[in-house]
Order: structure tokens, then C-alpha cells, then sequence
């Protein structure tokens, strides 16, 4: 379900018009996240890292509603509930695009997102089923300890879905940390917004 935003009444109704008119209006903050807790938790609970820290970016971003904001057809919708597609890694080193549900319950949502995995390692191609664009664009790199992150983008496809991308986990000292970067449509969410994400999201992984 989605509800159209008032444009015309809105207080950033300058600031989408202006960052919607750019051929690049996504900016991006990468950001080093203390995972000790999160990892120690994860395997308490028997559920996979990847599933726990994508659960709680999910949580996050259900939380942050601007984050809920998606553009069609130039104007503003804020959607109910955001789910995740996030890129699977098969065995021949290829991935498909996944479309996982979010759940509240971290239980069912990793059943949901155990099920997506096994699907998607058992067919060909990128794209292997329909999108709506109620997600955010998730992925890991779980290779490389990265400081700054880009994305491959079409500056004509209308793109607005936010993408949030994870590194390889380090530990120095018994803490556990990892990389990750956010990228966001600037005519619908600001630094201050992600801040405040990062904040919510650091919260639920340290909860």
C-alpha cells in the first residue's frame, strides 16, 4: 500500500523539484559500523550474519519515513512497508537480483530470505521475477574493506530506491566492525535523514 505525498504543500517541495532535475541526484555516505554485538547475536539465534544485518537495515529503513519515499511518475509516494532485493551469489560466481519481504520477526524473516537464496541459486540470469520499486538495493562485498562506494546507474532510468552496500567485517581488539555505504535520491532525502538512519540502524545492531 502507498499514499500519495502533497506536493504542493510539502516543505521540501524546492528541494525535490531542484536535486529531480539532475542527471545525478544521488549522493552517497560511507560509514565504518560496529558489528561486535550484531555478530555475537547472530549466532545465538543460529541465523546467518548477512540475514541479521540486513533484517536490521530493513528495520531501519521501515522506521526512517523518507526512506519510505519512492517517485513515480514525478510525484511522491510513501509506501507502507519497504522490502529488500539484494544481490545472491551463485556457485558459478554469477548473481541474481533477489526480492526479499521484510518481516518484523527476525525468525520468519529468515525463512523468508533462506527460501529467496535457494531460489535464486537455482536459476539463471539477473532478473528471475517482477519488481515493484518499494525496495532498497542491497548488496555485500564481503571481499574488500572499502572506504568510498559508486554504483552502476542509467541517469535515465527514474531511479529512487535507496541502495545500501556492506564490506568485509575486520576485528582489531576483539571488536568487530564493517564498511558500509548508503546512497540516496537527494530530492527526497537529506544528510541530516541519513544520519539519522545510520543512527537507527547502529541502535538496532548494538540492541
Amino acid at each position: 500500500m502507498k499514499q500519495k505525498l502533497d506536493l504542493e504543500n510539502w516543505n521540501r517541495k524546492e528541494h525535490f523539484s531542484h536535486f529531480s532535475k539532475m542527471e545525478e541526484p544521488f549522493f552517497g555516505i560511507t560509514v565504518s559500523i560496529d558489528c561486535t554485538k550484531a555478530y555475537a547475536k547472530s549466532k545465538e539465534l543460529g541465523i546467518s550474519f548477512f540475514t541479521y544485518y540486513l533484517h536490521k537495515t530493513l528495520a531501519a529503513i521501515n522506521t526512517i519515513e523518507c526512506f519510505r519515499y519512492r517517485i513515480i511518475d514525478n510525484e511522491v509516494y510513501v509506501f507502507d512497508r519497504i522490502d529488500a532485493s539484494a544481490t545472491i551469489l551463485r556457485d558459478d560466481k554469477t548473481f541474481g537480483f533477489s526480492l526479499i519481504e521484510y518481516d518484523e520477526d527476525i525468525h520468519a524473516f529468515a525463512e523468508i530470505t533462506k527460501k529467496e537464496i535457494a531460489r535464486i541459486q537455482n536459476t539463471n540470469g539477473l532478473i528471475t521475477r517482477d519488481f515493484s520499486i518499494n525496495l532498497i538495493h542491497f548488496s555485500a562485498v564481503p571481499w574488500v574493506n572499502f572506504t568510498s562506494y559508486s554504483h552502476a546507474r542509467s541517469f535515465t532510468y527514474p531511479d529512487s530506491c535507496p541502495k545500501i552496500s556492506f564490506g568485509k567485517m575486520m576485528e582489531e581488539n576483539g571488536k568487530k566492525t564493517m564498511s558500509m555505504a548508503v546512497h540516496v535520491h537527494h530530492g527526497l532525502i537529506d544528510g541530516y535523514d541519513v544520519g539519522q538512519f545510520i543512527s537507527c540502524f547502529e541502535g538496532l545492531m548494538n540492541g
